[in-house]
C-alpha cells in the first residue's frame, strides 16, 4: 500500500485484475464527497458588507455552494463597524501592529483580537477558509502596514488581525484568499485538500480503522504527487504495528496528512504520477495513444491545461482495461467534477 515504486508487469496485472473483479469498473461509480465546513468572508459574493457597501463578485462561491457548508463571517461588521464605514488600516507601533481607523482616530485592535480569539476557539471541525485578500482584517498576507494612521509610507506587510488568528490556529487547513484562488493550480490544491480533510473528519466520526486504511489506499497517488516520503510515513502510521487505539492513530495520521499537503505540489511531481499510472497500461496502448498522452502531459507542464485533462485520459484507460485498483484512486476525483475549471488568472499570487 505504501510502495510507490513502479510495479512489474505481473504485479500490474494482478492489481488491476483482482480489483476489477470486485469493483466492476465498466462505469466508475460517482465518488462520495462529505460536505466540507468552509468559513467564508461574507463580502465575497454573499452580501454587500465591504467598507464601501459593495459585494465582491467571486464565481467560485456559487460553484461551491451545493458542495460545502458555509460559515460566513465579516469581522469588521462583527465588532460594530457599520456598512458603509470609514476604512481601517494596519499601523506599525514598535513591535506591535495596530488596527486603526484614521478618519476617527479609533483603535479597534483589542476588539478585533477579542473577536478573532473567540471565533477561532469556536471553529473546531471546520475544514477550510476563504478570506478576502489584502484586507486589514481578513488578508492572509501582503497587507500593507503603514508607519502611522495618516502615513502613506509602508515598510512591511503582514496578515490582517483576524486572518493572523486563523493562521495561528488553523494554518494547516485549506486556507486561501480569493485572489490566489483565481490561479488554477492553487485552486486545485486548495480543493484537493479541502475535500480530503472533510473525508478525514467523517472517518474520525466513524472511528473505524478500516476506513482509515481505505483512505490511505485511495489517496496513494495524491500523496505520491505531494512527496513519496509522506506517502511512506503515512503508510507506516496506518499499518499500526503497535496496535494503538484508533483515536491515537487517527490523530497522528491526520497531522501527517496535513503536513503532506502543506503546500501545492510542483507540476513535475504530478507528471511523475501521471507516468506511473500510464505504466499500468503501457503494453496495451498504441503508439498514437502514447503520443497523445505525451502531448497532454506537455500541455500540463507548460500550464496550458489542467491536471484533470490528463487524469480524464488515464481514467478512460482504467475503465477500458478494467483496472479497478486504479479507478479507486482519489487522484481521478479529488473534488467534485463540477468544480473543475480551465479558468486561470495566470498569476501565482503569493502572500506566504
Amino acid at each position: 500500500m505504501t510502495d510507490a515504486r513502479p510495479e512489474s508487469s505481473a504485479e500490474k496485472s494482478r492489481l488491476a485484475g483482482s480489483a476489477a473483479k470486485s469493483a466492476h469498473p465498466d462505469v466508475r461509480p460517482a465518488p462520495h464527497f462529505p460536505k466540507p465546513i468552509l468559513v467564508l468572508s461574507r463580502c465575497l459574493e454573499l452580501e454587500p458588507c465591504r467598507y464601501n457597501g459593495e459585494r465582491i463578485p467571486f464565481d467560485l462561491v456559487s460553484e461551491l455552494e451545493p458542495w460545502v457548508e458555509y460559515r460566513p463571517v465579516c469581522p469588521e461588521v462583527e465588532i460594530g463597524l457599520g456598512v458603509p464605514r470609514d476604512t481601517i488600516r494596519l499601523v506599525a507601533a514598535g513591535e506591535r501592529t495596530l488596527l486603526v481607523q484614521p478618519a476617527t482616530g479609533r483603535d479597534v485592535t483589542a476588539e478585533m483580537e477579542t473577536f478573532a480569539k473567540g471565533f477561532v476557539s469556536g471553529a473546531e471541525g471546520v475544514d477550510g477558509f476563504i478570506l478576502k485578500s489584502r484586507s486589514p482584517s481578513c488578508g492572509l498576507g501582503g497587507v500593507k502596514v503603514y508607519d502611522g494612521p495618516e502615513s502613506r509610507v509602508s515598510r512591511r506587510s503582514a496578515p490582517g488581525v483576524f486572518a493572523g488568528a486563523v493562521l495561528a490556529r488553523y494554518g494547516g487547513l485549506a486556507v486561501e484568499d480569493e485572489g490566489r484562488l483565481r490561479n488554477r493550480r492553487i485552486r486545485e490544491h486548495f480543493l484537493t485538500k479541502l475535500f480530503a480533510l472533510a473525508r478525514l473528519r467523517e472517518i474520525d466520526g466513524g472511528g473505524r480503522m478500516g476506513d482509515l486504511v481505505r483512505f490511505q489506499s485511495m489517496y496513494k497517488f495524491v500523496l505520491l504527487a505531494y512527496g513519496e516520503k509522506h506517502l511512506r510515513e503515512l503508510g507506516r502510521i496506518v499499518a499500526n504495528a503497535d496496535r494503538r487505539p484508533f483515536a491515537k492513530v487517527f490523530a497522528r495520521y491526520r497531522a501527517g496528512f496535513v503536513a503532506a499537503l502543506a503546500s501545492s505540489p510542483r507540476p513535475r511531481t504530478f507528471i511523475n504520477v501521471f507516468q506511473h499510472i500510464a505504466g499500468f497500461f503501457s503494453d496495451e496502448l498504441t503508439a498514437g495513444e502514447r503520443a497523445h498522452f505525451a502531448n497532454l502531459v506537455g500541455r500540463y507542464r507548460s500550464g496550458r491545461t489542467a491536471a484533470s485533462s490528463v487524469t480524464s485520459l488515464l481514467e478512460s484507460w482504467a475503465v477500458r482495461f478494467k483496472a479497478g485498483y486504479i479507478l479507486d484512486q482519489a487522484v481521478f476525483a479529488p473534488f467534485p467534477e463540477a468544480l473543475v475549471s480551465e479558468a486561470d488568472s495566470g498569476k501565482g499570487r503569493r502572500w506566504r
